[in-house]
């Protein structure tokens, strides 16, 4: 049985940081590509970043130079290093794991407001 676990969310004031993790378990972790996905009330889902097996991150533009995504293939682990953060980034965030078939974790709430 799959599963993606996220956690770390939170309230945040504008410009603070969080830290998102995502436990994998039930897949060979360093075979998947991960991805964070979020989604704000009313909005569809949108990428957010991704990291492959190897090689570079991808970011969507509104994130580049103030998220940086990670992965821990020892630990099953991907994370995303969440900085300088606006209340547009307000969301639900996703962790995914893609090889052929998608998986999906449950989400973690990520509010930024004063």
């Amino acid at each position: 049985q799959v599963q993606l676990v996220e956690s770390g969310g939170g309230l945040v004031q504008p410009g603070g940081s969080l830290r998102l993790s995502c436990a994998a378990s039930g897949i060979i972790f360093r075979l998947y590509t991960m991805h964070w996905y979020r989604q704000a009330p009313g909005k569809q889902r949108e990428l957010v970043a991704q990291i492959p097996t190897s090689g570079s991150a991808n970011y969507a533009d509104p994130v580049k130079g103030r998220f940086t995504i990670s992965r821990a293939d020892a630990q099953n682990t991907v994370y995303l290093q969440m900085n300088s953060l606006k209340p547009e980034d307000t969301a639900v965030y996703y962790c995914s794991a893609l090889r052929g078939t998608r998986y999906w974790g449950q989400g973690t709430q990520v509010t930024v407001s004063s």
